[in-house]
């Protein structure tokens, strides 16, 4: 009885876990949005969109993490560049390759929701992801920007960018690194988080074997006869 109790109690605590971690990750990422929280051009967004794909259940993969940004957004807006004067719409649509980006993460990190992954493959998943959402970004902007549209100006816009900013790749440097370090914190966080066994494990009852049936003894010739 007290061996069901406890193995209740954890699964009761694993589920609790489940429930309140996808919160508690998106304040932790709201709050590292805020300028100056962290160093220029390294987010936690790529890790945390990733992780958002990989271990939230159901819906709450896509839309909690989406509003999340969403939501910051409108915040950055109006609180953190008031001078810049731009519309929550303008800024909205500077922000959509982002948002491509981001979803193209989600989906990589949904890929790998099932299954005991090793930890080097989750954490291998979340680069992938960081690099995918760089070339994406940057490939958009390649599209919308006055570059050359040939394979020279997007290789351009992926390495240099345009004259009078910083080199892309100096982004995509800081976007490789923020999404492998992240990606590692918050994947090591889980795998320590989560129980030798599985919850339902846990809960299936141990059925005993019946033992088997002894074959019946032999008659001696004599008691035959």
């Amino acid at each position: 009885m007290l061996s069901c109790q406890t193995a209740a109690g954890e699964y009761d605590g694993y589920v609790r876990m489940k429930l309140v971690l996808p919160l508690l990750l998106m304040v932790v990422f709201a709050l590292s949005r805020w300028p100056g929280m962290l160093p220029a051009n390294f987010s936690a967004a790529y890790a945390i969109m990733f992780c958002a794909g990989l271990y939230f259940p159901g819906i709450w993969a896509w839309t909690l993490p989406l509003v999340t940004m969403v939501i910051s957004d409108l915040l950055l807006t109006f609180f953190a560049y008031p001078d810049v004067h731009m519309s929550f719409r303008e800024h909205l649509g500077m922000m959509l390759p982002n948002y491509a980006g981001y979803i193209g993460i989600l989906i990589i990190g949904r890929g790998l929701h099932k299954g005991n992954r090793a930890f080097v493959t989750l954490v291998g998943g979340g680069v992938v992801g960081a690099f995918l959402f760089y070339i994406i970004t940057n490939s958009i902007s390649w599209l919308t920007l006055p570059y050359p549209k040939n394979l020279v100006g997007w290789i351009e816009a992926l390495t240099k960018g345009l004259d009078g900013y910083p080199p892309t790749w100096e982004f995509f440097r800081s976007t490789l690194m923020s999404g492998g370090i992240f990606s590692g914190l918050f994947v090591g966080a889980m795998k320590l988080l989560e129980p030798a066994e599985s919850p339902e494990e846990k809960r299936e009852p141990v059925t005993e074997q019946e033992p088997a049936a002894e074959e019946p003894e032999a008659v001696p010739e004599d008691a035959k006869s």
